[in-house]
């Protein structure tokens, strides 16, 4: 799967009030690996940075002077996304920016370009909930060396994000990685199918652990199934099924 981790720089916070986009920074992923293939862009635009978000990025007007338009950058923008699958850590705040430089240009909106997008922010928030969940935290849980950050920089927060994004996805990779090499081999007549596969057959396939119940922990197990069962007055369905048999 091609996947491309996304950030921007802009001059403010709000794309309705006039903010702009003045940089973006593209990092590609292949089958999850960093392919070094990256974009990167400065972007000229007619609007001044507020001086909260240039303490932030540190992008002048001055610096921007001889950068090009969005409007000269986007064919290669919107070709070097097409058809891959978007990572943003917080996605609403640069996806309505970039549709905003869309709508300027008379294109259609980033999502008619792209296969999706990802928002990680709303992944590790599910991982890690209630905790602080920013991309320097977030490098700072993975041990990720973020030194070289003094400002937010889009291609340099997109390299971070992809590491980050690895490392939230890495329990996933594992299965899906299995999975792919079981599908790409040929059919072993000596392994269950998957119509008359057990959970047991399917965790050894993935070469997972398997943990025995003790017979301590299967006593225990009892005592609790026969505590259901007198509660329900000898109504559950297993001892019917038990006696059934």
């Amino acid at each position: 799967m091609r996947q491309i981790i996304l950030d921007t720089e802009t001059t403010g916070l709000s794309w309705a009030d006039g903010d702009r986009v003045i940089e973006i920074g593209c990092v590609e992923l292949l089958n999850r690996q960093l392919t070094g293939n990256n974009l990167h862009y400065y972007l000229k635009v007619d609007r001044d940075s507020h001086p909260d978000a240039l303490r932030v990025h540190g992008i002048t007007t001055e610096f921007l002077r001889d950068k090009p338009g969005f409007e000269q950058v986007v064919d290669e923008f919107l070709h070097f996304l097409h058809d891959a699958e978007l990572i943003i850590h917080n996605a609403p705040f640069d996806v309505g920016f970039l549709d905003s430089e869309l709508r300027r240009i008379g294109r259609p909106p980033l999502g008619q370009h792209v296969l999706g997008v990802v928002d990680s922010l709303v992944l590790a928030k599910s991982h890690f909930p209630g905790k602080r969940n920013s991309l320097d935290a977030l490098c700072d849980r993975f041990d990720i060396d973020k030194s070289s950050r003094t400002l937010h920089g889009a291609l340099l927060d997109s390299e971070l994000l992809a590491r980050v994004y690895i490392h939230l996805t890495r329990g996933q990779e594992a299965l899906l990685v299995s999975g792919e090499e079981e599908a790409t081999e040929q059919p072993d007549s000596r392994q269950p199918q998957a119509q008359d596969a057990s959970p047991l057959d399917f965790a050894l396939a993935l070469d997972l652990p398997v943990v025995y119940a003790c017979e301590q922990e299967l006593q225990a197990h009892e005592a609790v199934l026969a505590g259901i069962d007198k509660d329900s007055q000898q109504a559950t369905v297993w001892r019917q099924l038990s006696a059934a048999v």
